[in-house]
């Protein structure tokens, strides 16, 4: 089975069932799946998280592996994804989450407050790449704690760039930096895409942050389900 792709610079057969097609199939899905929103559609034990099935599914593998003490995350949203991990911590039995945002809107901090998990999550406002909020964030951090990161504030290219500089050195060896939609540059040509997420996203960010700091590599592990936010999002930190 063969389907033709065409764009502005012209068209391509490919047949689905080579890795090839595999490719272009889930680049089309990502295209159209973000043009109708849907990673609007998934809740977390109530709460709106805004994160496609996959990465859901793949970060529960993640965290369940390293057994974090500490998450720190930035950009709460609605905060699905802070009781998300925070479930996954509640099973683990052990550590919270270390949850930042410029602006903590009332209803939503009011949800995350009464949720049955809110006792594994301490949420920060502020900017994610302010002095004052690193200092809070590793004030919440003991010194033998495995601490990972997630990073999912603002997701121009230069703000992704101070934000893996910064917390690059919070997270522990051996455990990961997660740099949240990566995939801002694959939607550029949809509807309602803009042009500028060609070069002004966080894929650039990430690696030009790998190329530079050796302490991490890029882990595909975690982008084998290529339906995702987060091509080459998953860095390892190794020393």
């Amino acid at each position: 089975m063969k389907i033709n792709i065409m764009n502005d610079s012209g068209g391509k057969e490919v047949d689905i069932f080579t890795q090839e097609g595999l490719d272009a199939v889930t680049r089309l899905w990502i295209k159209t799946a973000t043009h109708h929103r849907l990673m609007y559609e998934p809740t977390w034990l109530g709460i709106p998280i805004i994160q496609l099935p996959e990465d859901i599914v793949i970060m529960q593998e993640l965290i369940w592996k390293l057994k974090p003490d500490v998450i720190v995350e930035t950009g709460i949203a609605h905060g699905g994804s802070a009781v998300f991990y925070a479930s996954l911590l509640e099973l683990i039995g052990k550590g919270k989450v270390v949850a930042v945002d410029v602006d903590i809107r009332k209803h939503n901090e009011l949800a995350i407050k009464s949720h049955f998990l809110a006792h594994r999550i301490h949420m920060i406002q502020g900017s994610s790449v302010d002095p004052s909020v690193i200092s809070r964030v590793r004030g919440e951090i003991k010194p033998t704690d495995k601490v990972m990161v997630t990073l999912d504030s603002n997701h121009s290219k230069a703000h992704v760039a101070k934000e893996l500089e910064l917390y690059g050195g919070i997270v522990t060896p051996g455990s990961y930096l997660v740099a949240m939609d990566g995939a801002q540059s694959w939607v550029a040509d949809i509807p309602n895409g803009k042009p500028e997420w060609n070069t002004d996203n966080p894929l650039v960010a990430i690696e030009e942050f790998v190329a530079k700091d050796k302490r991490y590599v890029i882990d595909e592990h975690y982008n084998r389900l290529k339906i995702t936010s987060s091509p080459k999002g998953f860095l390892r930190r190794n020393s």
